[in-house]
């Protein structure tokens, strides 16, 4: 048979869509359809068990359909529960999102506040003239019995009658000066003030003040300032009996008007010098320091800063 070759088509026949297998792959196909015969036969000689193995018994799944194996059963079982699962999560997240709600809605709706009561919000106002006594019956001439007086307040009301008449002392006038008015009596003396300088000259007259020239009202047209440059002729209870002529040179108004009644005071004092105690004591002997403070660099004033940039 090998060396049978298998016959030729004519060249006129029609193509097939077959391919005409050659001799050696006839031959393979032979002996590959004989391999079975040989096999049973070997195994009938050598007395083997030529029965057939038992197949595991697999129900029926229908007509058309595939027996699933059983990664494939369990992912058929988790998606039959999916849909029980997503209910389950569903009302979960309902009763999640009504407890929120109700947190929500008492929150928007507090219990309202009550209004915090007044101390004393009861009572009624009793409006007592001023010198009434308020617990007093309202007859006149009633006292109270039980009234006690208050021992802390009597040392303080004590202090300040004495403080009041400590000012009404200092208000009178000096009634131990004894002041030489002869015709041709002459007290000079010199005040200051800040930056001006009076020269005083106090002499026998009618008290009239005559200031650069001018009257006193001309010159000092503030009555504050004036009332305050006649005290120490007032004090001493010679304020009709002695004229004032003072030159003033140096500061402002005001500091003028302090350095002539610190140049009268002085005047009265080399007058008589056994008013300096009195004088002393009212303040008209003591110069007053006091005045402006110089600018300081990298400030505006004394004291005054520029205002503060942080940026």
């Amino acid at each position: 048979m090998a060396d049978e070759q298998s016959p030729q088509p004519p060249e006129d026949a029609e193509e097939t869509t077959h391919a005409v297998p050659e001799g050696d792959a006839a031959e393979i196909a032979g002996s590959a359809e004989d391999a079975p015969l040989e096999a049973l036969q070997e195994a009938q000689e050598t007395g083997a068990d030529l029965s057939a193995p038992e197949q595991p018994a697999v129900e029926p799944a229908g007509e058309g359909h595939a027996v699933p194996s059983g990664d494939a059963a369990e992912i058929a079982g988790s998606a039959e529960d999916a849909p029980l699962e997503a209910a389950q999560e569903a009302q979960d997240a309902e009763a999640v999102a009504e407890a929120v709600s109700e947190e929500d809605e008492g929150e928007d709706d507090p219990a309202p506040r009550e209004k915090p009561a007044v101390p004393g919000a009861h009572l009624e106002v009793d409006i007592v003239p001023e010198g009434a006594d308020p617990l007093s019956s309202g007859e006149p001439g009633y006292e109270d019995p039980y009234a006690v007086e208050d021992e802390e307040s009597a040392p303080a009301a004590e202090g300040a009658a004495e403080e009041g008449d400590a000012d009404e002392a200092l208000a009178e006038p000096i009634a131990t000066a004894a002041i030489d008015l002869a015709s041709g009596a002459r007290y000079r003396a010199t005040g200051k003030r800040k930056t001006a300088i009076a020269r005083v000259t106090l002499r026998p007259g009618s008290g009239t003040y005559l200031v650069n020239g001018r009257t006193l009202e001309e010159h000092f047209p503030r009555t504050t300032l004036q009332r305050n440059i006649r005290q120490p002729l007032e004090t001493v209870g010679y304020e009709d009996r002695m004229d004032v002529v003072a030159r003033l040179h140096g500061g402002g108004i005001s500091a003028q008007a302090g350095a002539l009644r610190h140049g009268v005071s002085r005047a009265l004092l080399e007058a008589d010098p056994n008013l300096r105690g009195e004088l002393k004591r009212r303040g008209f002997l003591t110069r007053d320091s006091r005045a402006k403070e110089r600018k300081k660099a990298g400030l505006k004033k004394a004291r005054k800063r520029p205002q503060f940039s942080k940026r």
